[in-house]
């Protein structure tokens, strides 16, 4: 249960600092994916957090690639540690946390055309960890 309350403060933190910043700090993102490798190794979970994570981090990253304005880098990095985390709701968990994130983005950009302010770019780092965090209460371990 800590551990859950604890990842869903690192959330928080990640979420307030992308919408105010636009950026993800490395120290977080990097402290979240060594936090998640070493919970694995305790949970005796390596196997699935790992290809989890691995699957989601190359996802983005192939996206980055393709089209750099679509996520930040930092976007990516944070990827490995949600797709990790999101492992642990199984395939279900992880594919709903995958596709549920951009959609996320893509409504808050919705909204903010309709309300007039179309031209402003919206942060993604929420969106990736709303999701991962409804992909848990989803499908609970």
């Amino acid at each position: 249960m800590i551990c859950y309350v604890v990842f869903l403060g690192w959330c928080c933190l990640l979420g307030w600092i992308d919408i105010s910043s636009r950026r993800l700090p490395n120290t977080l993102t990097g402290v979240g994916a060594v936090a998640v490798v070493l919970y694995a190794v305790v949970g005796d979970v390596v196997v699935p957090v790992l290809a989890g994570g691995a699957t989601l981090f190359l996802c983005y990253l192939v996206v980055h690639i393709a089209l750099p304005a679509a996520f930040g880098a930092g976007d990516v990095k944070l990827s490995f540690a949600l797709g990790g985390v999101a492992s642990l709701a199984g395939v279900d968990g992880w594919v709903l946390a995958a596709v549920l994130a951009p959609l996320l983005t893509g409504a808050v950009g919705v909204v903010l055309a309709a309300l007039g302010r179309g031209g402003s770019t919206v942060p993604h780092g929420p969106s990736m960890c709303s999701a991962t965090l409804m992909a848990l209460a989803a499908f609970p371990t």
